[in-house]
């Protein structure tokens, strides 16, 4: 175990209730962004209003993940260059574990490139929990699983074991425990890229025991898709019917399809965004987010947004899109940030337009857009709790946004002066604000 690392500021917490919800993947508790905290404060910086505040020994672009008295963070240590797995006590901040979750593998073997670019790091991917385990995902294939005490209970390594991975940046999709399993869309271009890959690399989608690592399946994800135009970086996010059909979305390759969690089947695909699969560089980012019957897809390079309806079968044709956002000058783009549905609407955080806009989910109207402030760039996907809006860019910067009418509510600078590429969602839990930035993780409230 390392060194516990040092808790900056340490105050009263307030415990939570026995109905205060916890955020236990990426996108919390419902997959879609949004909590039903209330009592957040606005009028908070980096010491007022701050609970607790402890430091992280290097960066990540990793959500903060809440179980109960728990909080779950990934980071790279900056000095040696490990991969850490750590938690802290919700209530005080304290440390109560930090281990080392890597392998040492790199792409190609030792002393190859490691993939790590000046924009990302292996520490991307969030942790996620099912209340018995927790897993930390890492870039470089790493997948380990604790208790939630700290105890390492598997762990393997998906390169070693699948083949390395083929995609031009570093692979950050984040599991998702679900249905007694643990899912993983490996959808990847079918060549190699600067040196990295098999011949022939194969895009699947990846299903695991919890309990023991053990894969459970590794079902094909076709596409017609082209190079990187095959490459996604979003995670699977579930979906129940109202008739009880349950399916895992998987967004990539020019198409989202549903898969059937028990065996990996597709039980339906819509697509294509990239007519005729022309566009060779359109690799995915933004998950899908579902709301009000529709699932929300963003494709890729200022490109429209795309509401599919759900619940078909087979190839869905045209009848299978309800709406599509404007062209290019349209302000309801994404290239980065996953949407946020929230009390009823769609908001759609647009990091190539600078802009925030509220969606009707079943036509596809743009009822406000606002411009972001600022010059740095707007990357983590918004939250919704207590009736606002969350949001978080590079710079550190957190805007509080009225979802009403766009209304910026609170500015305020929670990075440090030379602060870049912080890119973690804010994560709300138990009345809390969890923000995270290259050196601190704040808990705000109380």
């Amino acid at each position: 175990m390392l060194r516990p690392l040092n808790v900056l500021l340490a105050g009263v917490l307030t415990l939570g209730t026995a109905t205060a919800q916890d955020w236990p993947n990426w996108r919390g508790p419902h997959y879609d962004g949004s909590a039903s905290a209330t009592g957040l404060p606005i009028d908070f910086d980096q010491t007022k209003r701050v609970a607790w505040a402890a430091a992280l020994p290097g960066p990540g672009a990793g959500t903060p993940i809440i179980h109960g008295e728990h909080v779950f963070v990934s980071a790279i240590d900056e000095q040696s260059g490990r991969l850490l797995a750590l938690a802290f006590d919700r209530r005080t901040g304290e440390e109560l574990w930090a281990l080392d979750a890597g392998s040492g593998y790199r792409p190609g073997g030792e002393g190859s490139k490691t993939g790590v670019h000046d924009r990302s790091n292996y520490a991307s991917p969030s942790p996620v929990t099912d209340g018995e385990r927790v897993l930390f995902f890492y870039g470089n294939g790493d997948l380990v699983a604790f208790t939630l005490g700290g105890e390492r209970l598997w762990a393997r390594n998906l390169q070693r074991d699948f083949d390395d991975f083929a995609f031009q940046w570093t692979f950050s999709a984040t599991p998702t425990i679900w249905e007694g399993r643990v899912f993983l869309p490996i959808l990847q271009r079918d060549e190699p890229v600067h040196g990295r890959g098999p011949d022939h690399p194969r895009s699947f989608l990846l299903a695991l025991d919890p309990a023991t690592g053990a894969t459970l399946y590794e079902h094909p994800r076709a596409s017609d898709a082209k190079k990187e135009s095959l490459e996604s970086y979003a995670t699977a996010i579930p979906y129940v019917g109202p008739e009880g059909r349950k399916a895992l979305l998987v967004v990539g390759g020019d198409v989202i399809t549903g898969h059937d969690p028990a065996t990996g089947t597709e039980l339906w695909r819509w697509g294509t965004w990239n007519a005729g699969h022309r566009e060779m560089w359109w690799r995915l980012v933004p998950s899908a987010v579902v709301g009000a019957g529709r699932v929300l897809v963003c494709a890729p390079k200022r490109a429209p947004v795309y509401a599919v309806r759900l619940d078909g079968s087979g190839t869905l044709g045209e009848d299978g899109l309800a709406w599509k956002s404007a062209g290019r000058p349209n302000p309801v783009s994404s290239d980065v940030p996953t949407p946020l549905f929230f009390e009823g609407k769609f908001f759609v955080l647009s990091d190539v337009r600078e802009s925030l806009s509220r969606v009707d989910p079943t036509t596809g109207a743009v009822e406000w857009t606002i411009e972001m402030p600022g010059k740095h760039r707007w990357r983590a996907s918004p939250t919704g709790a207590d009736g606002k809006i969350w949001c978080l860019n590079h710079h550190g910067d957190v805007v509080v946004v009225d979802p009403k009418d766009g209304t910026i509510l609170h500015e305020v600078a929670m990075g440090e002066e030379d602060d870049d590429q912080i890119r973690a969602s804010i994560a709300v839990a138990h009345g809390r604000l969890f923000i995270r930035t290259n050196t601190t993780l704040f808990c705000v409230g109380g």
